[in-house]
């Protein structure tokens, strides 16, 4: 906080008027000594905190980094994969085993059924029912529609369709040609095979008003021989942790494969995020010590992180595979992590499978070590919020103090002003009596003696 203090003008009638100025800036200039000192206090402060939020998004992205890895060794980072994917496509994999299935027969694509009336000549006057009532029949159940007489036309049978509220979407549709250019169609909101049916009276024994229909379809298709059938393309209730669509139908003797296999690929990018994520962090805590060090040297958040940083460098698991350098991650002497891409790939599915229970979950095995991580970047109860909010105290502290000892400056910047102009005006009062002096001197030398001397 910068100090707010306006310094005065010294206006004097007086020949040391600038001496006064001078004393008036001086005084002012020591006075603020301490407001100085304060502010750079408070900037160093400010600093602080600045580095304390980069420190906590290191922390935060190394132990997101090693939650990541935790989730990945639950899962075993199991992903599913279609030996056709235009034909097949995976939507998501919560699968927790291994498996391999095939898809056969798909011999059909689920879509909506659709319903298009006899054509009207109008669609307000135009009559649609003897005495307004039809039968509706949709997905297997019947509907009884009552139209007043003023509804008995296209306009109110499509609004008394899509008033039933049952996912059928009526609307009117005009050829703009013949005599009877209105038609009247009927969609299903949703997939599968449900047939629309709408005739005249209470039973439907009337005339049909449905001219051409479509009664939609269910995706049909086998899975490992087992004939399935469903009302959508997404398949997400059949196969363990495993979502897929079908998007077109198989031709004969065709087999589409669902592979379901640990991604090598996965494992090796969340690996690389904490390599970076590790180096960014300890880039960070080894800035703030050593010949160079910041602000923070010495700080309990500084100490924690390598404490934390090494835990994680020298974390070991109980299976055969015990440590990060088993599966390309290497620390060198100066502290700073590498993966190793190719010593990576030549790692055999079995020690893949090790890795994974290496790196546990989220609360067991390698992935626990996010936990300590959290206790130091927790945006509540972390060790660097905690610290954020004693310097947000000790920031108020000296911005009041500072704020007190500039009231107190500018008070006796005031009062000196005012002791000085008091000072200034009977010097100016004691040169022009000088003055006065003076010239009574000289003209009484004149008048005795003839001269001025």
């Amino acid at each position: 906080m910068s100090s707010s203090i306006t310094p005065l003008a010294f206006t004097g009638a007086s020949k040391y008027s600038t001496d006064f100025q001078s004393i008036l800036d001086r005084t002012v200039k020591i006075a603020t000594q301490p407001i100085s000192a304060l502010q750079r206090q408070q900037s160093n402060i400010l600093q602080q905190k600045q580095i304390a939020i980069s420190l906590n998004g290191g922390a935060q992205a190394v132990s997101e980094a090693i939650s990541d890895l935790g989730s990945l060794g639950e899962t075993k980072a199991l992903v599913a994969n279609s030996s056709n994917s235009t034909k097949l496509s995976i939507n998501s994999t919560n699968a927790t085993a291994p498996a391999t299935y095939t898809i056969t027969d798909v011999t059909s694509i689920a879509h909506s059924s659709s319903a298009t009336s006899s054509g009207f000549a109008d669609s307000g006057t135009s009559t649609v029912s003897a005495d307004g009532k039809l039968k509706l029949t949709f997905d297997g159940k019947d509907y009884v529609i009552n139209l007043a007489p003023e509804k008995n036309n296209l306009t109110g049978l499509r609004d008394a369709l899509n008033g039933l509220g049952i996912g059928l979407n009526s609307s009117i549709l005009t050829t703009g040609t013949g005599a009877t250019p209105y038609n009247l169609s009927i969609t299903a909101d949703t997939s599968g095979n449900k047939p629309i049916t709408l005739a005249d009276g209470e039973t439907g024994a009337g005339a049909n008003l449905i001219s051409t229909s479509d009664p939609g379809a269910n995706t049909e298709f086998k899975i490992n021989g087992v004939a399935i059938s469903k009302s959508s393309v997404t398949i997400n209730d059949v196969l363990p942790g495993v979502s897929f669509s079908l998007n077109s139908p198989t031709a004969s003797g065709e087999t589409i494969t669902i592979t379901v296999g640990s991604s090598r690929s996965s494992l090796a990018s969340k690996l690389k995020t904490f390599v970076d994520a590790y180096n960014s962090l300890s880039a960070q805590a080894d800035g703030q010590i050593g010949e160079n060090a910041g602000l923070l040297t010495g700080d309990v958040i500084v100490r924690e992180i390598q404490n934390s940083l090494r835990s994680v460098v020298g974390f070991q698991g109980s299976s055969s595979l015990k440590g990060l350098s088993n599966i390309g991650v290497s620390f060198a002497a100066d502290g700073k992590a590498s993966f190793d891409q190719s010593s990576f790939d030549s790692l055999s599915d079995t020690q893949i499978q090790k890795a994974f229970t290496f790196l546990g979950s989220k609360t067991t095995g390698f992935g626990q070590l996010s936990k300590k991580f959290t206790q130091i970047s927790d945006p509540v109860s972390g060790l660097i919020a905690l610290q954020e909010n004693r310097y947000d105290v000790e920031t108020k502290r000296l911005s009041n103090r500072i704020s007190d000892l500039t009231e107190r400056v500018d008070n006796l910047q005031k009062a000196t002003a005012r002791r000085l102009q008091t000072y200034d005006a009977l010097l100016a009062q004691l040169e022009s009596q000088g003055s006065i002096i003076s010239a009574s001197y000289s003209a009484l030398n004149q008048s005795l003696f003839g001269n001025k001397n």
